[in-house]
């Protein structure tokens, strides 16, 4: 397919928001079919499921905002002059055919569609079967933008595929495909990598960490952590995992009101042997428990006793997602954020914030566990490869 201006780009994006706006009831409604179908056996999956009139608000609000977006492709990245004359230019190029496979969330047929669509790619999307309703609805509309606008469907196609259809087209593609990026589960994200024969960035799981330093201001630490936990559970960017280092003053007094603070909100408090004797609490029964992302109503609260071990345990553990840590000692706040192995650290901050339009990038495809080619939010600008443009006049090497 020939590439398309950034003009031609920018109109489908802002007639896709129009569109979005029109049909706004008929897309609530179709979600709701999808709901009522779902038998709610998994919570994350009908938060992320359930589309309302904010989430509908968002979708157009990230349409509008990726069409206001400089063109990622054609960029200039490197420039050099040989000394027989040849000019050597890199810029950055679509990858090609972007397929992006994920679960429930029918803003995604929006946002990640978008983004890959606005940097140049062709989109195929691989929905699953709890909101193929919505996700439909939602291509349909894709298709009526680019119509409107003179501009084939093919651009942004759907693969109606169940497992067995999904696994032998990742084996063997009927169709080129340049990039895979699974958005969903830990199962979802190796079934993909198992199976698939091109390059795939994974959004990997979250299981992220919050460390209360000794120097910690507590009330920002309860703060912090409440928000982190309970705001969105079936976010990514959510916690899972608390260590209180053990020299805390009045370590008994906050671990305690935390504990209470958090069963207040419905959460189920796992803790480790030294906070057994806390009551309406549960004992860890294993350590693998360490490992595990909830999405759910559920944190593991453990004591530490230094920086160095927080550090080696949340790096053992952690999904290489988020981690944060709270103190007001910023030299070790430095230290930390050096040496936590995950793709966004933080000091005093919740980690609900790793997140593509919090960190200013307008919305993401995806967030990228993944040390190669982009680590953590990918928006639009990091959905792009790169190509060496050589300009010369009968040069000989």
């Amino acid at each position: 397919m020939n590439p398309l201006s950034i003009e031609k780009r920018n109109l489908v994006l802002r007639t896709m928001a129009k569109v979005v706006e029109q049909e706004r009831n008929q897309i609530i409604l179709t979600n709701q079919e999808d709901l009522l179908a779902y038998d709610g056996s998994d919570l994350a999956m009908e938060e992320r499921l359930k589309v309302d009139d904010k989430k509908v608000d968002e979708m157009i609000l990230s349409l509008n905002q990726l069409a206001s977006q400089d063109d990622p492709v054609g960029v200039e990245r490197f420039h050099f002059v040989h000394d027989n004359g040849i000019k050597v230019v890199n810029k950055t190029a679509a990858f090609g055919t972007i397929l992006i496979i994920y679960e429930s969330r029918p803003d995604v047929t929006i946002e990640a569609g978008g983004i890959a669509f606005k940097s140049g790619n062709k989109i195929l999307l691989k929905g699953g079967k709890e909101s193929l309703r919505s996700n439909l609805k939602i291509i349909d509309l894709w298709h009526k933008a680019l119509e409107e606008n003179g501009i084939s469907k093919d651009w942004v196609e759907y693969l109606n595929y169940n497992r067995a259809e999904t696994q032998a087209f990742l084996e063997k593609p009927t169709q080129k495909v340049d990039l895979i990026v699974p958005r969903g589960g830990e199962k979802l994200i190796e079934f993909v990598k198992q199976h698939a024969t091109c390059p795939v960035i994974v959004s990997g799981r979250g299981n992220n960490f919050v460390y209360v330093h000794h120097d910690a201001d507590t009330d920002l630490a309860l703060k912090v952590i409440l928000n982190a936990k309970t705001s969105k559970i079936s976010a990514c960017n959510a916690l899972d995992k608390v260590l209180i280092d053990s020299r805390l003053p009045n370590f008994e007094g906050f671990t305690a009101i935390l504990i209470e603070t958090l069963i207040e909100n419905k959460v189920e408090v796992i803790v480790d042997e030294s906070l057994k004797s806390f009551e309406d609490t549960e004992t860890l029964q294993n350590e693998d428990i360490w490992y595990e992302e909830f999405l759910d109503y559920k944190i593991v609260i453990g004591t530490i006793d230094s920086e160095e071990h927080a550090i080696e345990k949340i790096n053992k553990y952690c999904g290489g997602h988020s981690a944060a840590i709270i103190t007001k000692d910023e030299n070790i706040a430095k230290q930390f954020m050096e040496s936590i192995d995950a793709a966004a650290v933080y000091h005093n901050a919740s980690t609900r914030f790793t997140d593509g339009g919090q960190f200013g990038l307008g919305g993401e495809l995806a967030i990228s566990t993944d040390k190669l080619h982009q680590r953590g939010p990918i928006g639009l600008q990091h959905l792009v490869t790169n190509k060496w443009y050589v300009y010369g006049e009968g040069q000989i090497r």
